[in-house]
């Protein structure tokens, strides 16, 4: 698109109480029948409402049409037992009991292109749209078919490139592929990870997005961070692999986190949709300090390349203070705008 430091969210929005009940992940529907189905119309169209009314230039869902970012299409494909529960380490973080897969996976139907669909409908905008990516899927799942991390990434690779497919021909312009588990298994990232995330977006028009970040919404995630030290430098190990891959745009989270900037120089060439929000505080950031993250940005990441966005999801947050963080959001960006159409202005003579 042709503004200059579009903004964007990274994810989810809190959801409206009478749909879901508030600041919980994996919060139960309040709905049933054809009134859920409604309700998360209306949810969607209220988010797409909220983006627009606060400045934000790349129009999402806010996932309201889902319960979880990974679980929800899961949910949706052949070849795995809901109700066959397994304990496994997730993201070598914490246990927890997930489907298995017992057969052969795949989607038997589209999962979201009915909803993209829809938020086309509803703005002029450009539109983005996140799906989990290949290595986060399998982390969240226990094999016992495959009895093969890479086959498994592989299967669900093809899956979502079928899905990412549908959804750019419903109108979707930005597809975006979720992998917080590229913080943690380094190896296999290098071996195939970026490779399976690659084919994940093969043959699309539309421009794609791996976002990764280091979790949120959990006390594991919390206790996690608090073991990596004074820097969080795992994106190392996956940026100079992924400046060279065919994926679009990197996903970073910064403000507030212990990630060095100038970890983003290793993916000089991308766009970089920047983390400028804090999405573990409802502290809403002043317009003042957004400006400063991405003024700090503008060091590492060309102008015409920056994005400036949440640093994740924002589902576990207070509604208002979700939308008001929205609003400082495009304000901080406004303000770098300006300045930088001041220094490229013409000088009057």
């Amino acid at each position: 698109m042709s503004t200059l430091l579009p903004t964007a969210i990274v994810g989810s929005l809190p959801k409206p109480s009478w749909l879901a009940e508030p600041e919980k992940l994996w919060s139960p529907w309040q709905l049933d029948g054809a009134a859920l189905v409604e309700g998360k119309q209306d949810a969607l169209r209220a988010a797409v409402h909220e983006q627009e009314r606060a400045g934000i230039d790349i129009v999402s869902d806010g996932e309201q049409t889902r319960q979880h970012f990974v679980t929800t299409f899961i949910e949706h494909l052949d070849g795995i037992d809901q109700q066959r529960k397994e304990t496994v380490r997730i993201r070598d973080r914490y246990d927890a009991a997930v489907p298995t897969v017992v057969g052969a996976v795949g989607r038997p139907a589209p999962v979201f292109v009915d909803d993209a669909r829809f938020l086309r409908s509803q703005t002029d905008r450009p539109i983005k749209w996140a799906l989990p990516g290949p290595m986060t899927m399998i982390d969240t799942l226990s094999d016992q078919h495959y009895k093969s991390r890479e086959k498994l990434a592989w299967e669900f690779a093809t899956i979502l490139n079928q899905e990412a497919r549908e959804l750019e021909a419903a109108g979707v312009d930005i597809i975006q592929f979720d992998e917080p588990a590229f913080t943690v298994f380094h190896d296999e990232v290098q071996d195939w990870g970026v490779a399976a995330l690659e084919r994940a977006a093969e043959g699309l028009r539309a421009e794609t997005v791996v976002h990764i970040c280091y979790g949120y919404g959990i006390e594991a995630n919390n206790r996690w961070k608090e073991t990596l030290g004074a820097e969080w430098r795992q994106y190392e190990q996956s940026f100079p692999l992924l400046q060279q891959s065919s994926i679009d745009i990197v996903s970073l989270e910064c403000i507030h986190s212990h990630v060095p900037l100038e970890l983003v120089e290793l993916i000089r060439g991308k766009k970089v949709m920047l983390g400028a929000i804090d999405v573990a505080t409802e502290t809403v950031e002043t317009p003042e300090e957004v400006a400063e993250v991405l003024r700090r940005a503008l060091d590492h990441v060309d102008a015409d390349k920056l994005i400036p966005s949440t640093n994740c999801g924002m589902a576990p947050l207070a509604r208002g203070a979700a939308l008001s963080k929205l609003s400082a959001l495009a304000a901080g960006a406004g303000i770098v705008r300006a300045e930088l159409a001041g220094l490229t202005a013409p000088i009057a003579r």
